[in-house]
């Protein structure tokens, strides 16, 4: 059997809110029915009044309960009280009188003990049934809340599946007119996925070297800063021969003024530079 459709799920789901909704107002459409047809019956009045019974809320329907409760517990006594009263009035005014031995006043005492034991564990059993209907009746009660919210947004999901289903279709538009040149954009989920994992790895080996290479530098600073030291001295004495050779050159040039005096000197310059490189550079021969 193939697996309905959202908009045929969605549809369901309508129709039962629709034809199943349970209420607390629906729940005691009954009850209220009962005591408009006491009330009729009977012709009384109470505090409770009509207007209760049309626009009823689960706190009037409990103020509702206690009220009739103890209307049903004065009736019951008033019962008790006329029954009695009339069987007390026929037993004395009987032909001939009733008359009541102790023993059967006993027994009847027995009996009424074991009759209010009966109803005392009735009572204690209901009082039970009913805790656990009220618990029951709150679970049912936050779950049929869950069921529409979850109803809401259930109504929600077709527009919002209809907006990705369009968003969807004009990137697939887009990326068929303008595919990006780099190819690894256009790869597939798993190689992507894979592609990813690949260049993780590289970054913590690059980051490993990094690592590495940093913990060299303070090293590579010093080495530096000796060979700044060292070739110091050197630069002065290079800047110093280079300067004397300038003047012994410009010297022997304003002394002598001629072609093999100035080869000479020349000579004589690079001689000295060669000297003094060497020096420098603390090369021998």
């Amino acid at each position: 059997m193939a697996n309905p459709s959202p908009d045929e799920v969605l549809a369901q789901l309508q129709v039962l809110v629709e034809n199943q909704e349970i209420t607390i107002l629906k729940l005691s459409e009954p009850i209220s029915a009962e005591v408009a047809q006491l009330q009729d019956h009977y012709q009384r009045t109470s505090d409770i009044s009509n207007t209760s019974l049309d626009a009823t809320t689960p706190a009037s329907l409990e103020a509702d309960l206690t009220h009739y409760r103890e209307l049903f517990s004065k009736l019951r006594f008033s019962y008790v009280e006329q029954v009695t009263k009339e069987k007390f009035i026929r037993a004395i005014v009987g032909d001939p009188p009733l008359i009541v031995s102790p023993q059967e006043n006993v027994d009847l005492e027995k009996q009424n003990l074991e009759s209010k034991a009966t109803l005392k564990a009735l009572k204690t059993e209901v009082a039970d049934m009913v805790t656990q209907l009220e618990a029951k009746a709150k679970d049912l009660s936050k779950k049929y809340e869950k069921v529409k919210l979850e109803t809401v947004k259930l109504d929600e999901l077709p527009a919002k599946i209809s907006d990705l289903e369009e968003t969807i279709a004009q990137l697939k538009k887009t990326q068929a007119v303008e595919l990006n040149p780099n190819p690894e954009l256009n790869l597939p989920l798993a190689k992507t996925t894979d592609l990813i994992e690949a260049k993780k790895r590289q970054r913590a080996e690059l980051d490993r070297q990094l690592e590495q290479l940093q913990s060299q530098v303070p090293r590579k600073k010093k080495e530096l800063e000796r060979l700044h030291a060292e070739m110091q001295p050197l630069e002065t004495k290079r800047q110093n021969s280079t300067a004397a050779a300038k003047e012994a050159r410009r010297r022997k040039e304003n002394a002598l003024g001629g072609v093999e005096d100035d080869l000479e000197e020349r000579g004589r310059w690079f001689r000295a530079a060669e000297a003094g490189l060497k020096q420098m550079l603390e090369i021998e021969g």
